[in-house]
């Protein structure tokens, strides 16, 4: 593995290069409050953004509130979420979750590391991502875009997410912690495609040491 300093010089062109190609780059999940991140980002496992995004804009207009998941039948949570996938163990962690903020956080989505991640469903991605998003508190959310392009450019060998959050903060500008997933996500989408990787077209190919 290569020096932190070369690989920090490394992650800092990579950064420069992807911010110029794709400079209007922002969070994938629609919404307009931090308890609507925090529902779109729990759904989001195992399921595309666009597809969430679909299902999200009927459900916010549904329930608005923390009390109006907690007031509906589990089974009609179920159905207004099939299409997301798991849709029965994500409807009862979404209802644990809204719980837990009208008990514990008065309606609000709390702001710590440590208060999000008690919460049903949510783990450091999901920490990170409504965290960084929705209050502006820098955080690498692992997701399998980061995970994947982060394993195939050099920048980790570890396949934990926690372990590879850990190894990009060491070599990432904390100003560039969140929009890290953002840039790594669409040049995923893009370009380094998990099935068939346009190297030739990619503006890391002579940084990334799996380039074809």
């Amino acid at each position: 593995m290569p020096s932190r300093k070369a690989q920090q010089e490394r992650m800092g062109e990579a950064l420069d290069r992807l911010k110029k190609t794709y400079p209007a780059v922002a969070p994938a999940l629609n919404f307009t409050t931090p308890f609507e991140l925090l529902v779109a980002t729990i759904l989001s496992a195992q399921c595309t953004d666009k597809q969430i995004n679909v299902v999200t804009e009927p459900l916010f207009r549904k329930y608005p509130s923390p009390g109006h998941f907690l007031d509906a039948a589990p089974e009609e949570l179920e159905a207004d979420i099939f299409t997301t996938g798991f849709y029965r163990n994500k409807a009862a962690n979404i209802r644990k979750c809204c719980q837990a903020l009208i008990d514990l956080h008065g309606g609000e989505v709390p702001t710590g590391m440590e208060e999000l991640t008690n919460l049903a469903g949510v783990g450091r991605k999901t920490a990170n991502v409504v965290r960084g998003n929705a209050f502006g508190i820098p955080g690498i959310a692992v997701d399998t875009h980061v995970k994947r392009l982060s394993a195939l450019l050099g920048f980790t060998k570890h396949t934990d997410p926690d372990r590879i959050e850990s190894d990009l903060m060491q070599i990432v500008p904390e100003s560039d912690w969140t929009g890290l997933g953002h840039l790594l996500a669409a040049h995923g989408r893009k370009t380094c495609v998990a099935r068939r990787p346009k190297c030739d077209e990619c503006v890391l190919s002579d940084l990334c040491p799996s380039a074809k």
